[in-house]
C-alpha cells in the first residue's frame, strides 16, 4: 500500500506542478500581448488547425458531461474515443453504445454527431471492440464564382474504428486501435477552379491504462490513470493532384482518476485530462519567410517531434497549447449518476471554455445518459450542446 500511495501522490504532485506552470505561462502571455515589440510573438492567436476536427469531439454523453474527460474514467462501450486500453478492465461481457449529439446549435441546428460502439470480451484478460462515429455538415447550397446554384449537398464525414486491448498485469492493461478516416466535404465539386475529391486516412492508437486499490481513512477507492495517443496517421488530401496534404488530429491525452466508495451505496470519482495535439504550430511567417517558428511542412513523424518545441513564443506557447478537462461523477446504488465537469482552452489556441452537466440511470441491462453545456461566453456556438447516449449490456443486471 505504501508503494501505492507514493505512485498516487507523485501523480498528484505532477499535476500540481503542471497547473503552476500552466498559470504561469497564462500570466506571461497576457503581459506579453500588451507589448508592441515587432519582434515578440508570444501572446498572439496562433491556433493549431488540422483537417478532421470531428475526431475530437467527445461522442457521448458520460464523457461530455464530466468535461469532456474520460482517459481514466471507469471503462465502457465508449471507451474507444478516450482510451481503447480501457477495455480490458470493464465488467461486462459484452455492450453496444449508441449516442447522438446536435453540433454547433447556436449556428444552425443540422449539424450532427452519431455514435456507434460495441465490445466483446474475449477473456479474463483482453476484449475487442469496433466503433462507427459519423458527422454530418447539414445541408449546404453550393455555388459558382458567379453566385449561381449548382445544387444541395450534404457535406459529411465518418470513420471505423476496431481495438485489441489486454491486460499486462493485473494492473495494467495496453490497447492498439485502427481507423479508416473519410472525409466528403466538397461532394466533388471543383473549388476555386480546382477539381477536388473526398480525402482519406488511416490511423492509429496506442493507449495504456493503470489502476490499483487506496484506502483513505477507511475510505476504500481506487485510482487510476491512463495515456493514450490518438490518431497517429497519414495526412488528408482532398485535391486530385495531391499538392496539399493537411494533418490529422494527432492527440496525446493523459490523466488521472481517483475513486472513493463512501458505503455500499454512495461513490465518488474525481478526474482529470490534460490534451497537446502532436502536430506543428503555425510559424510566423512575411511572405514566404519563417520569422519564427518551424517549418510545418514535414512528414508526420517529424511533426510529432516538433510539435513539443515548433511554437513561435517558445515554452510558454508549449504550454499555452495544453487544454484540461476536469470532471466529477457520483454513483448512488450504482443506478442514478450526477455529473459535472470544466473544459479550458487558451484563448490564443481556440478560447473553448465551458462548464458541463449530466445525469445517468443504469436498470438492469439498460443505460442512459445526457449532457448539457454551458459556455463561458454569450452567443457561443456551442451553447445549449446536447448529448444523449444509450448502454446496452448482456451480461449479468444491475452491474455497471
Amino acid at each position: 500500500m505504501t508503494s501505492q500511495k507514493q505512485t498516487f501522490l507523485t501523480i498528484f504532485l505532477l499535476i500540481a506542478l503542471f497547473f503552476t506552470a500552466h498559470a504561469q505561462s497564462i500570466l506571461k502571455s497576457a503581459a506579453s500581448s500588451s507589448s508592441s515589440t515587432p519582434d515578440n510573438y508570444i501572446g498572439q492567436f496562433n491556433p493549431i488547425t488540422t483537417a478532421v476536427p470531428f475526431l475530437m469531439i467527445a461522442p457521448d454523453a458520460r464523457g461530455g458531461s464530466m468535461g469532456d474527460a474520460g482517459v481514466s474514467s471507469e471503462p465502457d462501450a465508449y471507451s474507444m474515443h478516450y482510451n481503447p486500453a480501457k477495455y480490458a478492465f470493464i465488467k461486462k461481457e459484452m455492450g453496444v453504445g449508441i449516442s447522438y449529439s446536435p453540433w454547433l446549435k447556436g449556428l444552425t441546428n443540422d449539424i450532427n454527431l452519431a455514435y456507434v460502439s460495441a465490445f466483446r470480451r474475449i477473456d479474463k484478460t483482453s476484449a475487442v471492440a469496433m466503433s462507427l462515429r459519423y458527422f454530418s455538415l447539414g445541408g449546404i447550397t453550393f455555388t459558382d464564382g458567379n453566385g449561381w446554384v449548382i445544387g444541395d449537398y450534404n457535406p459529411n464525414e465518418f470513420a471505423i474504428d476496431a481495438t485489441y486491448a489486454r491486460l499486462l498485469t493485473s494492473s495494467l492493461s495496453m490497447g492498439i486501435a485502427a481507423r479508416y478516416i473519410h472525409s466528403n466535404l466538397t461532394q466533388g465539386q471543383d473549388v476555386g477552379g480546382n477539381a477536388t475529391k473526398p480525402g482519406n486516412s488511416v490511423a492509429a492508437d496506442v493507449s495504456i491504462f493503470q489502476r490499483f486499490p487506496v484506502e483513505f481513512d477507511k475510505i476504500e477507492g481506487n485510482f487510476s490513470w491512463g495515456m493514450n495517443i490518438s490518431n497517429i496517421g497519414t495526412k488528408i488530401s482532398y485535391s486530385d493532384d495531391n499538392t496539399r496534404k493537411d494533418f490529422i488530429p494527432t492527440n496525446l491525452k493523459i490523466g488521472p482518476t481517483l475513486t472513493l466508495n463512501f458505503d455500499d451505496y454512495n461513490q465518488m470519482s474525481f478526474m482529470a485530462d490534460f490534451n497537446k495535439l502532436l502536430v506543428p504550430t503555425n510559424a510566423i511567417t512575411s511572405g514566404d519567410t519563417i520569422i519564427s517558428g518551424m517549418d510545418p511542412n514535414v512528414s508526420v513523424p517529424v511533426g510529432m517531434i516538433h510539435s513539443f518545441y515548433d511554437a513561435p513564443g517558445g515554452f510558454s506557447e508549449e504550454m499555452a497549447e495544453i487544454n484540461f478537462s476536469i470532471g466529477t461523477e457520483y454513483w448512488y446504488a450504482q443506478q442514478f449518476a450526477l455529473r459535472g465537469g470544466f473544459f479550458y482552452e487558451n484563448v490564443n489556441k481556440g478560447n473553448r471554455k465551458f462548464f458541463t452537466l449530466g445525469a445517468g440511470f443504469r436498470y438492469n441491462i439498460l443505460g442512459i445518459d445526457f449532457s448539457y453545456l454551458i459556455p463561458l461566453e454569450t452567443q457561443n456556438p456551442l451553447e445549449h450542446t446536447l448529448r444523449f447516449s444509450l448502454l446496452i449490456n448482456f451480461d449479468a443486471p444491475n452491474v455497471r
